[in-house]
């Protein structure tokens, strides 16, 4: 069996003797002798970014005892007045992956929260945002097996009237659940998608106590070998930029694969037909100004051609992630406004 590399905090660390052959921006570098050094959280999580909602309660919870996963789950609060508040019909489901590169990033960090927060309450929804295992200590399809395993999870709950299951069963409508996710967690709502679009997967769950009626793109980290035009246009001086990208895959991906892997790019030459699987409706969002801009365009397009019902919302003047970056800001509150239309019109709560 594998060494697993030997993790430390990079706050306050010796200076160690090893080189450091991978840097992410700081916060997380590997040294030559296989250690990984993280830092505690990212700089660009003030503490200003909110940490309640006036309307929202939340909790957390560890979904995965063995590997410590933790969720962080939210809905409207009683006197919020809103849909499925003081007796009305219970709310939709939206499932949210962060984003990170597969290597960084976590439901606890205050950007991520402060967005969850805010989705709950103006999309008049249950939220349920779930950690999963980072690269390069666990490197994929890890992240994609956790979040398959957060959904057994929530199928249990689906059941389970005590605890957590009470606290969700109170408002959630299991028959209207939607997988989402932003940048690595997009990708993880596609890889969801395709497995559960199989024949054979289709086949296993007939009486599945939660039904996804569908899947949220928002700005995939999708990769591939041959560069796109945003890929090859964008400034090297930028923060999000191609060779920070690169490190992500090299980071996330089995060892020695290319970004053409099937974890990167839908469309690689060893990736799964998507013309025979069984899709509901999908919402994907691109971003004018973000890099990845011409796959998730791509990625909507080729959907659209196989007869799949894609909807592709482009926000014209954004960058990658600028919903989470600035998760009070008033270009986050349209794209919460598409989304909430979105879940509307593909699954309408009942009458």
């Amino acid at each position: 069996m594998p060494t697993m590399p030997a993790v430390v905090s990079a706050a306050g660390a010796a200076a160690p003797c090893s080189n450091v052959v991978e840097d992410l921006v700081g916060f997380l570098r590997v040294l030559s002798d296989g250690t990984i050094l993280r830092s505690p959280g990212p700089v660009f999580c003030p503490s200003t970014f909110p940490g309640e909602h006036p309307s929202v309660e939340w909790k957390e919870a560890v979904y995965d005892k063995p590997k410590n996963l933790h969720v962080r789950m939210y809905k409207p609060s009683p006197a919020s007045g809103g849909v499925g508040a003081g007796g009305g019909g219970k709310l939709a489901v939206l499932v949210y992956f962060h984003g990170g590169g597969f290597c960084l990033g976590s439901c606890t960090w205050a950007n991520v929260h402060s967005f969850c927060l805010r989705l709950a309450a103006d999309a008049g929804a249950v939220v349920l945002s779930a950690g999963y295992r980072l690269a390069p200590e666990h490197r994929l399809p890890a992240a994609v097996d956790d979040a398959a395993g957060f959904l057994h999870w929530l199928r249990e709950r689906a059941v389970d009237g005590d605890g957590d299951g009470w606290w969700l069963a109170e408002a959630a409508d299991f028959g209207r659940v939607f997988v989402t996710g932003d940048s690595a967690g997009g990708t993880i709502a596609h890889h969801l998608a395709v497995r559960a679009g199989s024949a054979a997967a289709a086949a296993a769950a007939p009486d599945d106590p939660v039904a996804i009626r569908g899947y949220v793109l928002l700005m995939p980290f999708f990769g591939g070998v041959s560069r796109t035009p945003s890929e090859a246009g964008c400034p090297a001086e930028v923060f999000l930029n191609l060779d920070l990208f690169d490190r992500f895959w090299r980071l996330s991906l089995p060892p020695g694969a290319t970004r053409d892997h099937p974890m990167a790019n839908p469309f690689g030459p060893d990736s799964p037909a998507m013309d025979g699987v069984e899709l509901p409706p999908v919402l994907v969002v691109a971003g004018g100004l973000d890099m990845l801009r011409d796959r998730a365009v791509d990625y909507a397009e080729r959907l659209s051609a196989m007869g799949k019902p894609v909807e592709l919302a482009e926000f014209a003047g954004e960058h990658h992630g600028f919903f989470t970056l600035g998760p009070g800001s008033d270009a986050a509150g349209e794209l919460i406004a598409a989304v909430a239309r979105f879940v509307d019109v593909a699954a309408p709560p009942p009458k």
